[in-house]
């Protein structure tokens, strides 16, 4: 029986330990939530978490890039290493805020006044030497809707001026008068003007005065005078005692 010579054993054990050093290396693995929904106009978190083997060092790298809806390469916009590097031009300058702190492991942005132009797809890409292999991207999809219409605070305030507030005063009023009748009354007979009709003239009822005046007034006419011709029959002018007798 020939035996294998040492040295060939040697070999083979080596490279089966070189073949396992890469497993011991690749331990970087980078997480984000699959979905992210917001409304127009809202500040959208991007959240990015990683775990490594390694401690972060100035070497560590994050990159997110973006896929619109539509299609299309992804773009880098956003890059850090040792401090943040903003966006200062396209659809997110002046958008996007650091949120990461690479010594808890968080790798995460914010993205400020969410357009419908932003729905695609957002990659977190997270680079720790020399921790190079395993899952160092993650992948994002943004939907952002139109904001649902509300009421808003003037709306109501518009409402209750103008429907509830009068019908308030309005029943009050009401109760007011049916629990104060008689006091009602007794302030509209003295508060009555001196022109209204008094009691009894409503019905045509002449104070007694009156005609007791009319029927003086035919007496005088008809007293004997120093002059007695006019109550001569035979004297008396037939058209001016007729109207003046048709007058008492």
């Amino acid at each position: 029986m020939r035996r294998a010579p040492t040295g060939s054993v040697a070999v083979d054990a080596l490279l089966l330990l070189l073949s396992l050093v890469p497993s011991l290396v690749s331990a970087i693995l980078v997480s984000s939530p699959p979905n992210v929904h917001a409304s127009k106009g809202d500040t959208v978190t991007l959240a990015c978490t990683f775990t490594s083997t390694s401690r972060p060092t100035s070497k560590m790298t994050v990159d997110w890039s973006y896929r619109p809806q539509s299609g299309g390469p992804p773009q880098t916009f956003f890059h850090f290493s040792s401090r943040a590097f903003l966006p200062t031009d396209g659809q997110f300058a002046g958008r996007v805020r650091w949120e990461g702190a690479p010594a808890r492991g968080e790798a995460s942005i914010s993205l400020t006044n969410a357009t419908l132009g932003d729905n695609g797809t957002f990659s977190c890409s997270v680079r720790n030497p020399p921790d190079v292999h395993g899952s160092p991207i993650s992948q994002t999809v943004l939907t952002v809707t139109p904001k649902a219409a509300s009421v808003r605070f003037s709306d109501v305030t518009v409402l209750l001026v103008f429907i509830l507030l009068p019908s308030t005063v309005v029943t009050l009023i009401l109760i007011g008068r049916i629990l104060f009748p008689k006091k009602e009354r007794g302030q509209s007979k003295a508060n009555r003007s001196p022109i209204e009709v008094t009691e009894g003239e409503e019905f045509g009822v002449q104070p007694p005065g009156a005609k007791e005046k009319r029927a003086m007034c035919c007496d005088l006419y008809l007293t004997d005078s120093d002059d007695e011709e006019y109550y001569n029959p035979k004297k008396q002018p037939p058209a001016d005692e007729g109207y003046a007798e048709s007058q008492c």
